[in-house]
């Protein structure tokens, strides 16, 4: 049903009581879901028809139009003080009577709670479990971020002035190089609040509304500071302006986007721990405006593993696994020059499955469900790795390798 189609009529009197219980029982009759309607005035009594204010300190209001508008602003997490993923906020949400309320009388703050729960979907509160050990050689990528992120609030006292933190890291590279292993191990740092953030949830087709949702990005997380604002394939969301075929509306986004990135301060003069910082990751760098990579003020080339990182990837994909005697590691990553991160976590878990799928062969169910499990999980042995490496093709060509290093040359940033 179209709430905004309901023919209800607004109470006559704002300090009357059985005005206020008339219209919500006009609301219940036309709205089913409508349960609750909070009220200062009515101040929590059972008497007045179930109203009630949630925060106390509204009880003194006269109105309960804007006791109401205030109790639904607060409930959407305007006041930013509970930490993600420490402390569950009073109320994560506001409830769909009083929702539905705002959709009729105050249609403004109904789109901005209802942005505001568009942006919350994006954080982060259950940390992904990715420590910085987890992640094989990259060392300048994870120096870069440690300076970026996880420095600042050690040591607050040292990033001021001139040595403010960066307030934008671009990491480039070739797909599978552990880009999005990086930005997982910053989540995972217990003292930030971690947005990430796709192109879907700030793209609408609606005019106007990818303005206000980056705008309410940008305020929530300088209300969670300190911030990471994490964009995955981020060139999609800032291609060069000015071509033919962009839209107004893409156009005014990136003009939103930049004014607010531009705007940012990394770490305020009184408090450099509370930094936001952008974090971008991109397959395809060429394709980012020049203006953003301005803005974007350290930028990571994330290559390929070299033999020592890919000894060391291997070590820490076969970790919980049995491996025979006969396997030589250094050997094996030898073997792997050209592959990216993910193309050899997939050789090794393709090899991890060769002894199950010797043990099954030609079997019925019947008989594979009699195989003892030590026959099926057989330590891996070299002849599976060199089958596995053999059907697994690596994924990134020598012409990719070279344009990622032509553009590291002219644009990239050193650690």
């Amino acid at each position: 049903m179209d709430l905004q189609k309901v023919d209800l009529k607004r109470p006559s009197s704002e300090t009357n009581p059985e005005d206020c219980k008339r219209f919500k029982s006009e609301c219940k009759s036309n709205v089913d879901n409508i349960t609750t309607l909070n009220c200062s005035y009515c101040s929590g009594g059972s008497a007045a028809g179930g109203f009630g204010c949630r925060n106390s300190s509204h009880n003194s209001s006269s109105s309960h139009w804007s006791c109401l508008a205030q109790c639904a602003d607060d409930d959407s997490g305007n006041s930013g003080d509970s930490k993600n993923g420490d402390k569950k906020e009073d109320s994560e949400d506001v409830d769909d009577g009083t929702l539905a309320f705002l959709r009729i009388f105050a249609p403004e703050l109904y789109e901005k709670i209802t942005m505001k729960r568009m942006i919350k979907r994006d954080i982060i509160v259950d940390r992904p479990d990715v420590q910085w050990t987890d992640i094989a050689n990259q060392v300048k990528a994870k120096r870069m971020l440690q300076e970026a992120v996880i420095l600042p609030l050690e040591k607050p006292n040292y990033f001021k002035n001139i040595r403010k933190p960066w307030k934008g890291v671009l990491m480039v590279g070739p797909p599978g190089t552990g880009k999005t292993m990086l930005a997982k191990a910053v989540a995972t740092e217990k003292d930030i609040t971690f947005f990430n953030i796709s192109v879907s949830t700030l793209a609408s087709k609606y005019f106007g509304e990818s303005e206000k949702l980056i705008k309410l990005l940008f305020d929530e997380a300088k209300a969670r500071a300190p911030s990471v604002i994490f964009i995955d394939e981020i060139d999609s969301l800032c291609s060069c302006r000015g071509e033919p075929t962009e839209h107004e509306v893409t156009r005014r986004m990136k003009s939103e986007l930049l004014s607010h990135m531009d705007g940012l301060v990394s770490a305020s003069k009184s408090d450099p721990a509370k930094s936001i910082v952008i974090l971008g990751a991109s397959n395809f760098p060429w394709n980012i405006d020049n203006a953003f990579l301005r803005r974007l003020e350290k930028r990571i080339y994330v290559p390929l593993p070299d033999s020592k990182g890919r000894e060391e990837l291997l070590k820490l994909t076969l970790r919980n696994v049995d491996v025979h005697s006969d396997v030589d590691l250094e050997l094996i990553s030898d073997q792997l020059d050209g592959y990216s991160a993910s193309d050899i976590v997939v050789v090794c878990r393709d090899a991890a499955f060769m002894s199950m799928r010797k043990a099954i062969k030609g079997k019925t169910v019947e008989q594979i469900k009699a195989i003892p499990m030590a026959v099926m999980k057989a330590p891996i042995t070299k002849d599976d790795f060199n089958l596995a490496i053999k059907k697994c093709q690596k994924t990134v060509t020598e012409a990719d390798i070279k344009k990622f290093e032509e553009w590291n040359e002219e644009y990239g940033s050193s650690v």
